[in-house]
């Protein structure tokens, strides 16, 4: 810390009591001035020597016979009094960061300028405050600190400005020019006190510390809520400081003045103070995309509905929000319902993030398609749009565990990425699973509402295997899975072509077609639950053999990639695995049940069509089937 040190006469103030001060020398006092609530006992001349506004207010005393001076409005009050005072007599005062804007605002109360003497307190106090404190760091923040209690002086001195000022070119610096310890609320590191042995280059020459870009974020954490606004308002208007860097420091101050904040709730019964904080950093946030994490501004979000801030606010920062939604995780969306809510989260807030997403998504796609003429995806840049559709499939699965949470609201969120890129449903037929089985007392038109999100000729290998023994899944899923897994082995083995699944001329189309043009009695009879188990049974033990058992131990489904070399290890299996019988009397008795298992929609999508071209399903085929 900086310091100066003024006059060379031995300090003579003496106390007497706790509210007299005086002079001890062998002149008698002829000037009593009350400042506050202690008197000091002085003597006119070396106060009249400097003061202007003395001088006026000993005149006023000798017109009106008095002895006394009321001073009961200085800045500083009888310290900063004192320190001027003991200028004027000469006797030794020390100038510091913490007492230099008071003694600087009481001098100017005082009139100490040029004017009345030469090389004046005022001055002198101005050549420290240019050559010293503001060319501190440390200083710097310490002096910005002390004027809250001396507004409006330093105010209208500038002090204020000048610190902030000095404040953001520090901050705007070049990090290879940051010399000094980059921040004083650190531990140091064993490097810095040359205790590691890293603290040497190869050659035996000290390594220079490397400064990070955030390295002042910390340092001005200790500033109250209006002078922090006011330094990073300065710091961004300066232009030089990244926008990464400015919500890098928004993160660290609300994580040091909001209690509970990093984990989603705010500790504090002063609602009214947390609520201005909040609404100060959003005004404060950057509005460039990524420069502030995603997660950050949901717990923001968070907060902002605790504390009931401005709708405003809010508004604006679910829309930043939802320009980088997909960056987000599971338990950043898990937001608490409202009290009186039924449910336990509130999936109404999530639902407005993703809209948003999705309406962001399709903009940005006109943009590129008038700037380029056609969208074409980067193969090394991951798509936001999988992305988004990986989180709000663990969203469904995680929120699916709520017993109070309507199918409608599991349907439309799932529905909104439904247009979005999937390279597998394993994710969305985990959260259906999840969602059958939170709640077993669904109906039959919700279930097949559930699970026509899924399109099962997207599940990879371990999820088929899970599905063809999932109890929970209407049966006609079950076929549909029981087909594709069969398409998709025997277009994978060698000399086995689609068509030989099916009898000649026959149709795998839709159950109607299935039923017209194949008479034979063995085709319209309706399955019996032992030879779903049978045919469950043969593909579950191939599966088994050849996969590591990968379902939790929930019962619901923990599913991952499987590579294709597993298929080629049973090729020679997945021959004449499914018996052509069995599955399409599965597969064509789905009208014969007026009210059974098997039944559904008549205008359900079919599974294929009868065209040559379309015998030969292939692993990538996205058609989407309906399912009951």
């Amino acid at each position: 810390m900086k310091f100066m040190k003024l006059g060379s006469k031995p300090d003579s103030f003496q106390a007497e009591g706790d509210n007299i001060r005086y002079v001890a020398t062998e002149l008698a006092t002829d000037i009593a001035i009350i400042v506050g609530d202690v008197k000091f006992c002085l003597h006119k001349f070396p106060l009249l020597s400097k003061s202007a506004r003395l001088q006026k207010l000993v005149s006023i005393m000798n017109e009106e016979s008095g002895d006394e001076i009321q001073i009961g409005d200085i800045p500083g009050g009888p310290a900063a009094f004192e320190v001027c005072i003991k200028f004027c007599y000469g006797m030794t005062v020390t100038l510091n960061a913490y007492n230099v804007v008071a003694t600087r605002c009481a001098a100017e109360y005082l009139e100490m300028y040029e004017s009345v003497e030469k090389g004046n307190l005022i001055y002198k106090i101005e050549v420290f405050l240019s050559s010293s404190i503001f060319r501190s760091w440390k200083d710097s923040i310490i002096v910005l600190q002390t004027t809250r209690s001396l507004h409006p002086w330093s105010d209208e001195l500038k002090i204020v400005n000048r610190c902030l000022d000095s404040i953001a070119l520090k901050a705007s610096m070049d990090t290879s020019k940051v010399d000094w310890s980059y921040t004083y609320n650190r531990k140091k590191l064993p490097s810095e006190n040359g205790s590691g042995d890293e603290t040497t280059h190869w050659n035996g020459m000290m390594k220079q510390q490397l400064v990070p870009r955030d390295w002042w974020v910390e340092d001005i954490c200790d500033l109250q809520l209006e002078l922090y606004k006011r330094v990073i308002a300065t710091i961004k208007m300066k232009g030089l400081v990244p926008s990464e860097v400015i919500g890098e420091a928004l993160q660290a101050y609300a994580l040091r003045r909001l209690p509970g904040f990093s984990k989603g709730v705010i500790h504090s019964n002063d609602v009214g103070k947390h609520r201005a904080l909040v609404e100060t950093i959003l005004r404060l946030l950057p509005l460039e995309k990524g420069s502030v994490s995603c997660g950050f501004m949901l717990r923001l979000l968070r907060a902002a509905v605790l504390l009931e801030c401005s709708e405003v606010e809010r508004n604006n920062l679910m829309g930043q929000i939802s320009l980088q939604l997909d960056e987000a995780s599971v338990g950043d969306l898990l937001f608490r319902a409202p009290p009186g809510e039924a449910m336990i989260y509130d999936v109404d807030t999530v639902e407005k993030l993703v809209e948003g997403f999705v309406s962001s998504q399709q903009s940005d796609e006109i943009s590129r398609e008038n700037e380029f003429g056609e969208i074409k995806n980067s193969p090394v840049v991951p798509d936001p749009r999988a992305r988004l559709v990986k989180l709000v499939d663990s969203y469904l699965a995680e929120i699916s565990r709520d017993q109070n949470l309507p199918c409608a609201k599991f349907v439309n969120l799932a529905t909104m990425v439904s247009g979005f890129p999937r390279l597998t449903h394993d994710g969305i037929y985990r959260a259906i699973d999840m969602y059958l089985k939170e709640h077993p007392e669904i109906s039959k038109s919700d279930k097949k509402r559930i699970c026509k999100l899924m399109d099962c000729s997207k599940l990879s290998a371990d999820a088929c295997l899970h599905a063809v023994q999932n109890e929970r899944l209407p049966l006609r899923v079950v076929v549909q899975v029981l087909f594709f897994e069969q398409a998709r082995a025997s277009t994978l083995s060698a000399g086995v072509p689609m068509g030989s699944l099916l009898p000649a001329g026959g149709s795998h189309g839709s159950s109607r077609s299935a039923a017209t043009t194949n008479t034979e009695d063995e085709w319209e009879g309706v399955p019996t639950h032992e030879e779903i188990r049978v045919l469950k049974g043969q593909l579950a033990a191939l599966r088994l053999s050849s996969t590591s058992d990968r379902i939790g131990p929930e019962g619901h489904c923990r599913v991952g990639e499987k590579a294709a070399s597993g298929h080629s290890n049973n090729n020679n299996k997945m021959k004449g695995l499914l018996n052509p019988k069995i599955f399409f009397r599965l597969w064509s008795s789905k009208d014969r049940q007026g009210g059974g298992e098997l039944s559904s929609s008549d205008t359900s999508d079919s599974p294929g069509s009868g065209n040559a071209a379309e015998t030969k399903l292939t692993p990538s085929r996205s058609r989407r089937h309906s399912v009951s």
